[in-house]
């Protein structure tokens, strides 16, 4: 496969993967104000945090209040950041390969573009909770259209590849930022249990985390974000994820890989396999959290080197 096509797949999913974690961002934000007592602006703060992006933010918008953050992390061109400009980035891509990719996808891509689009450009905003979900559901419809249209090779093994980091990523920040705010602040009330289901939904792991533990513990949440090998947006489920694609794209072995992108990750897949939570604070979640993220973007310019051989930066 051609490195400029295998790139264009790998930044169309890791852009649209990323527009849907905006936008659940913002709208676990929404609804844990509604849930709120206290309505403050600098319950924003944390939302712009978790891009780390919140130097950019200042520099140009001055207070973090609501209205501000909306529009810096949704409808901000200039920020690349936003729910618009990845779809805009996300549509390039997908351009650049509409020989490969399936008719649907390409379809399922220029819609949601459209949709963010139009809804920038409008005079009168469409509500915010229903245009978030519009968000969502397109993601989601993007990642079903592509794995029943497209063939499972190469090509596929690398969108994989880039949601997967993506998925890693955000929940490494969200686990960060949301752990470092809430923790110290009222533990145990009933808005502390209220910002931990937050927490939990910003990652689609409410529902999940229920089934396996009956109460809102934040010393089990961390376990269940980062460790468990069943749900999907877990950083270990998605390092296993991305390990298999890598090596079915390689060819290697998983004891054998040769290169230094199956090296890195290898290394850090089997750390989390033999890590406990103990261990993690211990060391300082925070420290980890903060070194994963470190290391996954060290992955993915090491996949691009070795793969696609067209240097990207990672934005986030």
């Amino acid at each position: 496969m051609l490195s400029r096509v295998a790139n264009s797949i790998y930044w169309l999913n890791r852009y649209i993967e990323r527009a849907e974690n905006i936008a659940r961002f913002v709208d676990v934000n929404l609804n844990l104000l509604l849930d709120s007592i206290i309505i403050d602006d600098r319950q924003w703060e944390p939302i712009v945090m978790t891009t780390g992006d919140l130097d950019i933010f200042y520099s140009r918008y001055g207070a973090a209040t609501a209205e501000n953050v909306v529009q810096f992390l949704t409808y901000d061109e200039k920020y690349p950041n936003s729910i618009l400009s990845c779809l805009q980035f996300a549509r390039e891509n997908a351009r650049s390969i509409q020989e490969i990719i399936s008719s649907e996808m390409w379809e399922q891509v220029n819609s949601f573009y459209f949709m963010v689009r139009d809804a920038a450009a409008a005079t009168v905003k469409p509500e915010l909770p229903e245009f978030l979900a519009a968000v969502k559901m397109a993601s989601h419809q993007f990642a079903g259209v592509m794995d029943a249209t497209m063939s499972h090779n190469e090509g596929w093994h690398f969108g994989q590849i880039g949601r997967s980091i993506e998925r890693a990523d955000k929940t490494a920040r969200i686990l960060d930022v949301k752990y470092f705010i809430i923790l110290p602040n009222g533990v145990g009330s009933s808005l502390d249990e209220l910002q931990w289901i937050a927490l939990l939904k910003s990652a689609s792991a409410y529902e999940m985390y229920r089934k396996i533990y009956r109460r809102i513990n934040p010393t089990d949440i961390a376990r269940f974000l980062i460790f468990d090998r069943q749900f999907p947006r877990s950083i270990l489920y998605c390092l296993n994820a991305t390990e298999k694609c890598l090596y079915l794209i390689s060819g290697n072995h998983l004891d054998t890989g040769c290169n230094l992108a199956e090296r890195q990750l290898g290394r850090l897949r089997s750390e989390l396999d033999f890590l406990s939570l103990e261990e993690v604070i211990q060391r300082g979640l925070h420290e980890f959290l903060d070194e994963t993220q470190s290391r996954l973007n060290l992955l993915s310019n090491e996949i691009s080197k070795t793969f696609l051989t067209i240097d990207e930066r990672v934005t986030l």
